[in-house]
């Protein structure tokens, strides 16, 4: 298989076993409204789909953080893993969500984004350093405790977490982006990124 072409494993939608059609089913009827990318790859194991699409779900519609500060933890990981999947569904929903151009711009290009909004500040910050040096200072921490609460820092760690899920299962698979926008590339590694 091409890298172009993916590593999807097939999957017919007319032949799908009962467990896999009553997750298809719940992720059909719920805010997603469609089967697409990762979530096709889980449904070769059901159970992980189940699990995996739930958790999703409250990470992407029903955190605590408003869907600006989401989708921007969304774009930071995405561009941490080079998830070209990823980006090109989030991108758009960062912008409709709020997330200025010139913050998608510098998430995009792996630099740190500078913003007058503390909010925005500090999960940027949060999700850089959790991503890129596999944990957060105390400095960051205690900032984002103070911003945005002790349930918000949790979900937005689970939001990272998550979401590394879905990059992991995009790049293993090599998941094509469906539609631009694409993410540029970088000839730095991850521990350089967003310095």
């Amino acid at each position: 298989m091409s890298a172009a072409s993916g590593r999807m494993p097939p999957l017919d939608e007319q032949r799908l076993s009962p467990d896999q059609k009553r997750v298809w089913d719940a992720i059909v009827s719920g805010p997603r409204g469609q089967v697409a990318g990762p979530l096709r790859v889980w449904l070769q194991s059901p159970d992980l789909a189940d699990r995996a699409q739930a958790l999703g779900q409250f990470a992407r519609y029903d955190s605590s953080l408003p869907p600006h500060l989401s989708e921007l933890a969304i774009l930071v990981t995405a561009r941490i893993w080079s998830s070209d999947f990823e980006w090109s569904h989030h991108a758009p929903l960062a912008a409709a969500a709020g997330v200025p151009d010139s913050v998608i711009e510098a998430v995009a290009h792996a630099r740190r984004p500078e913003t007058d909004d503390p909010e925005m500040s500090v999960v940027s910050d949060f999700a850089i350093e959790l991503h890129r040096d596999r944990q957060v200072s105390d400095a960051v921490f205690d900032r984002a405790t103070a911003c945005l609460g002790t349930r918000s820092v949790v979900d937005l760690t689970g939001i990272c977490g998550y979401y590394t899920l879905i990059s992991m299962t995009i790049n293993a698979f090599r998941i094509p982006p469906d539609h631009p926008p694409v993410l540029p590339q970088l000839d730095r590694p991850v521990a350089d990124m967003f310095r």
